[in-house]
């Protein structure tokens, strides 16, 4: 397949985790919309891989089994993405295990929070909108539009679910050294994340992404689906500082006006694609 006729989206969510289109719709929209190569990859859970990948099939979609796992390194937030991996995996099956158990005590304590804020039935209500996905602070924040606490989900993140604010509860997740592990003994490969996002300082940066590499890390995503020009040039810079490959994903959620699957600005000259082992 000729390169200029690729359309990759390597970030992207289902109702598996916090997305509001079921796999298999994800996938259905994704070809509609032109997509030709696509990694589904739910933060922490491939439960809907199976579901995408039969829709992939009939779609006539390149569909990369994917996830995204939720990291702490020296106190920092980040979320690994892992593309190419075999679900089937002991280790990554254990891994992702402990890491729902995590979400499940979280889902709880967070609604015991917003209970003695006054929203006595969060957790249920956040539980409902899961479904058989995991409970994530996206489902509370729905909840809280809908029961009018907040006008959109922007203005949620500022008054619920952050730190000082009803509804937070801190995690420790997993170290970034395990998850890349797991991701590799998945024969996948990992890739840092919306690396623009965690607003750390450059110096700070450099020192996540120095152990990144150390650890085993691939790539980074230097396209992104909230990314400006500027952001996806500062990012490509990154990368080629610490000798990563270039990746690109809307982290695609919900359908609307701002984040859509496979609208990605082009990829900056003289980047190595992740996607290039796929094709």
């Amino acid at each position: 397949m000729p390169e200029k006729s690729l359309v990759v989206d390597l970030h992207c969510h289902s109702t598996a985790s916090d997305g509001t289109l079921a796999p298999s719709d994800v996938v259905r929209r994704a070809a509609q919309l032109g997509v030709n190569v696509l990694a589904l990859t739910d933060h922490d859970s491939t439960a809907g891989l199976d579901e995408a990948h039969r829709q992939a099939i009939e779609s006539g979609l390149r569909l990369i089994p994917g996830l995204e796992v939720s990291t702490t390194w020296q106190g920092k937030l980040l979320h690994v993405v892992g593309l190419g991996v075999d679900p089937e995996s002991p280790g990554l099956r254990q891994g992702l295990a402990r890491l729902q158990a995590m979400r499940d005590r979280r889902a709880s304590d967070m609604g015991t929070s917003l209970a003695k804020a006054g929203f006595s039935n969060a957790e249920s209500a956040a539980r409902k909108l899961a479904g058989e996905g995991m409970v994530t602070r996206t489902h509370y924040a729905r909840y809280l539009v809908e029961a009018g606490a907040a006008k959109d989900m922007k203005q949620v993140f500022k008054r619920y679910l952050v730190r000082g604010k009803p509804g937070y509860v801190k995690v420790d997740w997993v170290d970034i050294s395990e998850a890349i592990d797991w991701i590799r003994q998945a024969g996948g490969v990992a890739v840092l994340a919306h690396p623009l996002r965690y607003k750390l300082t450059a110096n700070w940066l450099n020192r996540v992404l120095t152990a990144f590499r150390e650890h085993g890390g691939t790539g980074l995503e230097v396209v992104c689906g909230n990314h400006s020009a500027d952001d996806n040039y500062r990012a490509a810079l990154f990368a080629s500082k610490h000798g990563l490959q270039a990746s690109a994903g809307s982290d695609f959620h919900e359908p609307g006006p701002w984040i859509e699957l496979g609208r990605l600005a082009p990829m900056p000259d003289d980047m190595q694609p992740v996607w290039h082992r796929w094709q």
